[in-house]
């Protein structure tokens, strides 16, 4: 997109030296000093070969050349005082370089954006209320406003067009990383998933150590497949937000259960991750101190103004007094981990256990 815009200025700085050159031809021996018009003519088109032959790369689109373009223009349109004559001035007539002064300014804006384009725009501005002070002209406004417009318009134009590149690149890599995840699934499918099925069920048949080793067969496999589903993707932001499903969707295996809306639960990416973060943190803890035969519950609920996670388990509970001796012995896995991550959104985290009973913790987040 890039590369079609600066060819489409340069294009348009080779046809608006034509126009030029058409009018200082027809015009020159009016002028107070014709020779100098041709020299005019001749600059700008010895600058037009050189800028055209260096915005072609963009390598030669460096910031000291556009603004000596843009200087160059200025000089042209200010030598007009001295090229052409009083009469012909206030009458109205056009510039030294006419409509080939707004090149650099659609340089300017190419180069580096809409503001560029219309400070250069500006400064084209300046240079033309120096030629003509009252704008007498209609031509020279409408002039100024047309310059003004193409700049910003550049700008505009190629921030666009390089935000269009990104998401065809980005949408082509996601493409080409399902293809090839397809793949990939299709073989471990054929080969790792049915060794451990198998695995799984030979072990509960043949029961004692077997079984146990069957047992966690069973739960590699679902993982497993519950990663081939996923595709292992990042969360993408919706308008600067992450859907929250897609972060603690895949938490889920053979021991937890999650459940979520049907509809996305978007919050910021800071806030999103952040309460995924405690939600993992806290099935860590079950894996850990609820017992090995301990499943895991998370409910992900959407309310109108804030979002609630709560992760429930049938596990061994412990009494309020373990967090406070934990915490007292620099254990502060709970407080930081959980509690700690969502306090630092502005959120809140509550926890209830007891022993025998297993835990619940309820993590809520605000949206506003």
């Amino acid at each position: 997109m890039a590369a079609q815009l600066w060819r489409v200025a340069s294009f348009y700085r080779v046809i608006t030296l034509c126009y030029a050159a058409v009018i200082i031809l027809r015009d020159h021996r009016s002028y107070a000093h014709p020779a100098a018009g041709l020299v005019a003519l001749a600059v700008m088109a010895g600058w037009t070969c050189v800028t055209v032959a260096a915005y072609r790369r963009p390598t030669g689109r460096t910031a000291w050349l556009v603004t000596l373009d843009l200087g160059v223009a200025v000089a042209l349109i200010l030598s007009t005082r001295w090229i052409d004559t009083a009469a012909r001035i206030s009458a109205g007539a056009p510039t030294i370089p006419t409509a080939w002064a707004a090149s650099p300014v659609l340089a300017c804006g190419l180069a580096s954006g809409p503001w560029a384009g219309f400070g250069a725009a500006l400064l084209i501005a300046a240079a033309d209320l120096v030629e003509h002070p009252a704008i007498s002209s209609g031509a020279t406004f409408n002039g100024i406003v047309l310059t003004a417009i193409a700049g910003t318009s550049g700008g505009f134009l190629l921030q666009f067009g390089r935000r269009a590149e990104a998401e065809i690149a980005n949408a082509a890599r996601r493409d080409a990383a399902a293809a090839e995840r397809e793949r990939i699934a299709r073989g471990i499918h054929d080969s790792v998933l049915q060794v451990l099925a198998l695995i799984s069920s030979r072990g509960h048949a043949l029961g004692g150590e077997a079984a146990e080793l069957g047992k966690l067969a069973g739960e590699q496999e679902g993982a497993l497949r519950a990663l081939l589903v996923s595709g292992g993707d990042q969360p993408r932001p919706l308008g600067g937000l992450v859907d929250v499903r897609s972060l603690v969707g895949p938490l889920a295996d053979a021991r937890i259960t999650v459940s979520c809306p049907a509809t996305p639960v978007l919050l910021p990416a800071v806030t999103a991750t952040a309460l995924s973060g405690a939600v993992a943190a806290a099935l860590d803890n079950v894996a850990r101190h609820a017992g090995p035969d301990a499943r895991a519950w998370v409910l992900l609920e959407d309310e109108e103004r804030q979002v609630t996670v709560s992760v429930r388990d049938d596990g061994a509970g412990f009494s309020e007094r373990r967090l406070a001796l934990a915490a007292a012995e620099g254990r502060l896995g709970v407080s930081h981990s959980i509690v700690g991550r969502v306090r630092a959104v502005g959120g809140t985290a509550s926890l209830m256990s007891s022993p025998g009973l297993g835990t619940e913790v309820e993590l809520r987040v605000s949206r506003t």
